[in-house]
Parts: C-alpha cells; structure tokens; sequence
C-alpha cells in the first residue's frame, strides 16, 4: 500500500498543478484518492446524473467529451483528456451536473477524490486553488501568465503591451478654449513642459489639439501675429481612445495614423493624453518610432538595414508577453510602411508613369497575418476602358512593378516561388480584367483555380486607391453567395490539410529523410482555420480578411455558436503564438525558417494544448464536412 502511495506520488509530481504543490497536500491527495477504471466507451460523468460528486485525474488511458450537435442531433467529440489531466473543475466550482459526456476512449484508470476531499485540498493548498479556479478551458492563460512572468524576469518591469492606458496617463493634460491666443496656449506648453496641448469645448470634449509639430508648421509659414486663436492652427477633431484601451492599442493608432499623442475620453470628457515619449518612458515597444524612420528612409539602402530592427522589435515584444495577435499586426505595419516606401522611392527614380494604379497584397499579407518570414504575393490593379488601352498601361507599369519586386527582395521580401508578383504580366491588370479572372476561378472550379482562390481572394490595397479592390472584393461575395457547388468544392479543398491527430496516440508525426518526425504548424494547423473561415465568411457576405476577425464575425451571424467560436480562435491563436516562437529560436540560433515542431520539444502544459488545439481544427473541419455534406 505503502508502495502504491509512493508511486502516485511520483506520477503526479510530473504533472501542473501537482508539481507545484507542497508535498504535504499532495500526500493527503493521495491518501484519500481510490483508483477505478473504466472500460471502453464506459460513461464516467454525464448531464443526466445531476450535481458532480467527484473530482478525477486520469491515471492512464484516454477520456473523451461528447456533446450533441445541434445541427444534426447526434453526438461531436469536443475534447480528449489522457495522462495526467483532470476534469471536471467547472462542474465542481459551481455545484452542477457536467454539460458534457465524459466517456473512457480506451481502458482508462482514474485517480477519484470525493467532493469533500476536494474542497479541503481546495482550501489547504494554494497553487491547486489557482490551478482549479482558472479552469482547464482558461489553459491558454497559464501559458500568457508564464509569459508573462519570464518578462518580469528579464526585463525588470511590471508593463506589459496589455497596460491599460488610463495607467500610463498619469499627469492631468493641458487643455485650453479654441479661442485661447496662439501665445498663451505655447507658453502653457512651455511651463507644463508638454509636447501637446488639447483644445476642449464647454463640456470638457476635445475638439482640436495643437502640438510641436503644429508649432513648427506655423514658425515654417511665417506667421507673425501669435495672438491669433489657437482653433486656427489646431488639429481638429483629434483621434482619441479610452483609459480601457491598452498601450498596444495605441502604438498602434499612432503608428497608422502618424500621430505623437493619443487623447483619452471618457463619457465624452477629456481624461488624459498619452504621448509616444509615454510609452517609451516605460520601456514601451518603439514601434512608432521605427515606423516613422520606414516612411521617411530617404534610400532603399535605408530600409534593408532596417529588417533586422523589426526583427528585434519582434524578440522584445515576445519578451514582453505580446500576443501573436499583436505581433502579426505589427509586422504587416511595418511592411505595409516598408512596402509604400520602396514604392515611393522607386517612382521618384523613374518618375510617375502618368497612369493611376494600385497595389495589391494577397494570402497572408492581405490577411494582415505575416510573420518575420514572408515571401511577395502582390499585384497591380488599374483602370482602362478596353483591353486595348490595359494593354498599353501594362507595357508601361511593367517595369516598374519588376523593379519594385527586387527592391522588396532586397528589404527581406523573398520573391515568390509560384511568380505571384505585380512584375508578372498576369498579375498586372485592370479591374475588368481582375474581374473577369475571379470570375472564371468560380465558374470553373478546377482544383488550380481552388488553390488561386485560396491565395487571390483574401485581398486588399497596400498602396494606392482603394475603391476598385473593394468593388472587386464585393463581386466575389455575391458570385460565392450564389454558387453553392463552388462553396462545396472551397469546402473539399479546406479539408485537405488534415490536422495531425490520430485516435490512439497524441499526434501523427511525419518524417523526412533522416530528420527526426515532426508536424506542420502551418500547414497542418493554421491552414485549417485558415481555409474554414475564409470559405464560411465568403459563403456569407463577410468582406473582411482576417481570420479572427472573420470568425468573430460569423459568430455575430450566428453562422458558428458562440463557444466554437471562441475555442476556435483560442486554438488559431495558441499555434501561431507557438510558431513565431520557434522562428525567434531560430534567428537567434541562425538556423533556417521552418514551420515544423516536434511536440516532444514541448514541455508538458504546450504540449497539451497543442493537442486541443488541433482538435478544435478537427472540429471545425467536421462541421464544414457536415455543412456540406462532404
């Protein structure tokens, strides 16, 4: 018995939160667990046996939640426990049945602690309440909080890029009247010693703000009479946020919108301002900064020394705990800015081909979805009356479109493999042309045309006009609308990329050559959400590009249940989170770019949720199959 006690001991010591607990609550665990098992497809808790009486930690085997499917009245397998987890936490904090079955999958030992037991130990150790009290849904959370923690570490500071800004405006801001003189309202600046100052009505709501950039500009014009009211040289209507948003959001505002200051408002009443010199002041990212110098670099030269800041930039915001979320922005920012800047330089070299036009960006740029390590997928679109008139603007944006492309190769921009470059005279075309080849890719759905609308269909505007992409944009929503055989054949294609789960063992790994067997963060695990979202949100009017956005959007539509939604875009977000973590392990280590893991190389809590991540891309995968009756 005596054995036994210790061998539980040492199991569990393997595991989160049994591993951080003292030894002296982990023996009374253990003391008051009994072990019990479980055949196959033996049912351990389900909805119908009321308020949950004990806790369970899977010992050995594999237990399976099923739910019924709304859709169809059967039954979906929504998540997989095996070795070392536990359940069901949420049932027992809140004194109620189990929403879903929990059945063994195989012949399965588990660890059960009676109700009372568990509320002692939840009383008694403090790293087993926290552990209960997040939840086993709330996993991604522990990941964050390490994150997180390591940051403090390194970096010696509480803030985070999720710091509220209502945190960071400390200081009262300088206001005026928009009828204060010119004079006054620098002078003000001056002994404030503030690089801004908010022009506010009656009411204490921002109407305009003036800032030493305004001042350079009325210095620069000659101005001399300072008593002129301050509402003439003001900026009107400034952009603002509220103390609820975070200092990501605002580097962010700043960065696009090339401002210095970012008011605060709440209930409409000016609150606070926070400057650029804020954010930096408290080791904030210097990404407007960065972006600034991009939009500026008055040489090509300029801007390929400059990949290796945003690649920095990068390693520091990881270090601070950002989100892949917030990363992928940043990155698509800033090679937003250095795309229009190598655009910029190179018609200053050539001079302006007299004809408007537009660049395009497609497959993850165009989903503003890029990582450090991204190839060209762009194009050209312009207007012409008749092919005739395409042809001749063709000829002359060509070169142009050819140069741009190696400058973009030059500023770390590899060029793409397929040639889905603006310098490839497919790829070079007015918008009756664009139509008519989008057209085609949904009447005519050959497999190549799947793959192109895969790439070609998540599209917008880099630089240049707007208006023609988005005319485009909704050409493709109506003709997809139309043609379900066309969403059933985007269907087929979105569940190529299987995710690499198997039914008896954690992951279905693949070799090559003599590598060690691995799995596919891209392909097997982004690419079907991917491919999920981009399909649904076609099929129902959705216009945006983002994946996220795309699945928060088909939840608003009532197209995906709220809770698919939300495990769906936990798990998106987990994989890419863990992806561009590996490509910073390998610049650092100067290894080549790949996107493939081995999930030994996971320690156990990654591990784990790389799992239920893949199977939530299991489960939308499903409900696609079922959607279309493939």
């Amino acid at each position: 018995m005596l054995q036994n006690i210790h061998g539980t001991l040492q199991f569990l010591q393997r595991f989160p939160p049994f591993n951080q607990m003292e030894y002296a609550h982990l023996a009374f665990l253990v003391e008051q667990c009994q072990l019990r098992f479980y055949g196959p497809g033996e049912s351990i808790l389900k909805p119908s046996s009321g308020p949950v009486e004990h806790f369970y930690i899977v010992k050995q085997g594999r237990v399976v939640g099923e739910r019924l499917h709304s859709a169809t009245g059967g039954t979906e397998t929504t998540f997989e426990i095996t070795t070392g987890e536990c359940f069901p936490l949420a049932a027992l904090l809140g004194e109620r049945a189990t929403r879903t079955e929990h059945l063994a999958a195989e012949d399965t030992f588990c660890l059960q602690l009676n109700k009372p037991a568990f509320i002692k130990l939840f009383a008694l150790s403090g790293a087993f309440r926290d552990f209960a009290l997040r939840g086993v849904s709330s996993l991604l959370d522990q990941v964050n909080q390490q994150v997180q923690q390591k940051a403090v570490e390194t970096l010696g500071t509480q803030y985070s890029l999720n710091t509220r800004l209502g945190e960071l405006a400390m200081r009262h801001p300088v206001t005026c009247s928009p009828l204060m003189p010119l004079r006054e309202a620098v002078t003000l600046m001056h002994e404030q010693q503030v690089g801004s100052i908010v022009v506010v009505d009656p009411d204490k709501a921002p109407v305009g703000i003036f800032t030493l950039r305004d001042l350079r500009h009325v210095v620069a014009d000659g101005t001399n009479d300072f008593n002129q009211a301050i509402e003439g040289h003001m900026t009107p209507a400034p952009f603002f946020l509220s103390p609820d948003h975070s200092a990501f959001d605002a580097a962010i505002a700043m960065t696009e919108r090339h401002i210095a200051h970012v008011c605060l408002v709440k209930d409409r009443r000016l609150c606070g301002v926070v400057s650029e010199r804020d954010l930096f002041s408290l080791q904030r990212i210097d990404l407007v900064h960065l972006a600034r110098t991009i939009r500026n670099a008055p040489r090509l030269d300029n801007l390929v020394a400059m990949r290796g800041e945003i690649g920095q930039l990068v390693e520091r915001m990881l270090a601070h705990g950002a989100s892949s979320t917030q990363i992928t922005h940043i990155i698509t920012l800033l090679n937003d800015h250095t795309v229009c800047r190598v655009i910029e330089l190179t018609l200053a070299e050539r001079g302006d081909p007299g004809v408007p036009f537009s660049w395009l960006c497609f497959g993850s740029e165009g989903r503003r979805e890029q990582t450090l390590h991204t190839d060209q997928d762009n194009g050209i679109l312009f207007e012409a009356k008749d092919g005739v008139e395409a042809a001749e603007i063709r000829r002359r944006l060509l070169p142009l479109a050819q140069q741009i492309n190696q400058s973009l190769a030059l500023c770390g921009f590899t060029l793409c493999k397929g040639n889905i470059m603006a310098g490839n005279p497919e790829l070079c075309l007015s918008r009756a042309e664009w139509a008519r080849r989008f057209a085609a890719f949904i009447r005519e759905a050959t497999p190549e045309n799947l793959l192109r609308s895969s790439i070609y269909f998540d599209l917008r505007v880099v630089w240049g006009d707007e208006r023609g992409c988005e005319q485009l944009r909704q050409g493709i929503l109506d003709q997809v609308a139309d043609n379900r055989l066309f969403q059933r054949m985007l269907a087929g294609n979105a569940l190529r990329q299987r995710p690499p789960l198997g039914r008896l063992r954690d992951f279905v790994l693949t070799r090559k050559g003599s590598d060690k067997a691995t799995l596919d963060l891209k392909v097997q695990g982004l690419t079907p959400f991917v491919d999920g979202a981009r399909l649904l949100a076609l099929a129902n009017g959705i216009a945006t590009n983002n994946t996220l956005q795309r699945l928060q959007q088909l939840v608003d539509k009532g197209v995906i249940e709220r809770l698919d939604g939300a495990a769906y875009e936990e798990a998106y977000h987990f994989i890419q989170q863990t992806r561009m973590q590996q490509h910073q392990v390998q610049t650092r280590e100067n290894q080549p770019y790949s996107n493939r893991v081995d999930p030994d190389s996971l320690n156990h809590l990654d591990r784990r949720i790389l799992r239920e991540s893949l199977r939530q891309a299991q489960r939308l995968q499903s409900s696609l199959a079922l959607r279309y009756q493939l």
